[in-house]
């Protein structure tokens, strides 16, 4: 027990450093940064991104890739909208207040250029792996275009070991202890079952994974997002109160226990950071198995993520806990969403919640599989990856049963120290990021007129 809490120790330390003020800063810097060097693309192209998304175009010439840009967004998205959305977004406001959310939205808006640039270099720097597989991400971005493949290295041993952590272990911790707590069920049950539907989807690889999120993700989101609009449209009348608070607050910082600025700013960020993915370097890897033809038509793709992940879901949960106002109690995490959402809805509130933590977390299961797998494989030469998914699936049920204090601190070091090496890699390969960026552009500009010259012909 006391190893346990030194390790403990050392880890929330560690975690106190890696997610201090310098990668924060850095983080949103790199966003910004992005954002003025593309001519703030993320709000002139986010209509064309969403339909590149959302609405089936026609196959072009030169597509490669093993999934569809849906298929790679929502693989992005199983990843990103979990334990995130409903318990982080608890924690930011707990911690620092209200004014917590709009410094998330803040951080999603420079986000989406991050996520933009991520994309387009995973898909520029990708290759096709010796099982025909298109593998890319920031291991191959850092060593192909940046020429560092050290950077590579130690972005893809951080991530293998993030995904055996926050990706797997404390997912299905979060769901055993929903479901022992809201409906009685023995871990052990869940852990089972669990460890049965990871295997069904992940054994089958990026084309099984990409199938089961195409449908499963709009489900999950939908079922939440509904379950919260119907607080808010029931209760309008403490809407522009709520918005109110969040953004006074996000200024003068009355977070629990009398909060500064900088704790506002800080948790506000973190947990942002955490819920999207932006600058971790992780959703690149599943844009870069997207079948398409530019790296710019994916990266649009990829940009809508960060839209839906932080300014859509974490808003519907953070707006719920601010017109409740029970974020100053003793509640916190999952406890303090559910209890909102219970004040507004009764019981059906509390299991909104439990279920949709249920689904996020499985989901954010699938996503960082691939994320694991992909970092495993470029470290490995794509040996082992059979006996990797096995381990993987195992630890599903390892961590459904287990106590996880130690593991949740070591999960939130390896998310941080994935970052730096990426962040180092976008900022010096800006250039690339803009270079092709207004090559796709002057090809969407053609496609666009084609597209006018057919209605007006046809």
């Amino acid at each position: 027990m006391e190893d346990r809490s030194v390790l403990y120790n050392f880890f929330n330390w560690a975690s106190g450093i890696v997610w201090g003020p310098v990668l924060l800063v850095l983080l949103v810097g790199t966003g910004i940064y992005l954002t003025l060097r593309l001519g703030f693309l993320q709000f002139k192209a986010l209509p064309y991104a969403l339909k590149l998304a959302f609405v089936p175009g026609k196959k072009t010439k030169g597509e490669k890739g093993d999934i569809s840009h849906y298929q790679a967004l929502t693989t992005a998205l199983a990843a990103t909208i979990g334990t995130g959305n409903i318990a982080g977004v608890a924690t930011a406001i707990f911690l620092g207040g209200p004014g917590a959310v709009f410094w998330m939205w803040i951080t999603a808006v420079f986000g989406m250029a991050t996520k933009y640039a991520e994309a387009i270099l995973a898909v520029k720097f990708r290759v096709t792996d010796q099982n025909g597989h298109m593998a890319g991400g920031p291991m191959y971005y850092l060593e192909r275009g940046l020429k560092a493949k050290w950077l590579g290295v130690l972005f893809a041993i951080f991530g293998a070991a993030a995904a055996f952590g926050i990706g797997n272990m404390v997912q299905s911790n979060s769901v055993s202890d929903v479901m022992e707590t809201s409906f009685s069920v023995p871990p052990l049950v869940t852990g089972l079952i669990l460890t049965f539907f990871a295997g069904l989807v992940l054994l089958g690889g990026i084309k099984s994974i990409g199938r089961v999120t195409a449908f499963f993700v709009p489900i999950m989101a939908l079922f939440y997002v509904i379950g919260a609009l119907i607080i808010i449209i029931l209760n309008f009348d403490l809407v522009p109160h709520a918005f109110a608070t969040i953004f006074s607050d996000a200024f003068t910082a009355n977070a629990v226990g009398g909060g500064v600025l900088g704790t506002v700013i800080r948790y506000g960020v973190a947990r942002g950071v955490f819920s999207n993915e932006a600058g971790l370097g992780s959703a690149p890897i599943a844009a870069a198995a997207a079948r398409t033809d530019y790296p710019g038509r994916q990266a649009l793709v990829s940009m809508t993520q960060v839209l839906i992940d932080t300014i859509i879901v974490c808003s519907m949960t953070g707006l719920t806990i601010v017109m409740a106002n029970q974020y100053s109690g003793s509640y916190d995490g999952a406890d303090l969403t559910s209890k909102s959402f219970e004040m507004f809805l009764g019981s059906a509130g509390s299991y909104i919640v439990a279920i949709g933590l249920i689904f996020f977390a499985f989901s954010t299961i699938v996503g960082w599989s691939y994320y694991g797998e992909k970092c495993f494989g470029y470290l490995t030469g794509q040996r082992g990856l059979g006996i990797y998914k096995i381990v993987f699936v195992l630890f599903v049920l390892i961590g459904a049963i287990a106590h996880l204090d130690t593991v949740w601190k070591f999960a939130d070091v390896m998310n941080g120290l994935m970052a730096f090496p990426n962040l180092i890699g976008l900022l010096l390969l800006s250039g690339v990021v803009a270079s092709e960026t207004n090559k796709f552009l002057k090809v969407a500009k053609k496609e666009k007129e084609a597209e006018k010259r057919e209605r007006q012909t046809g």
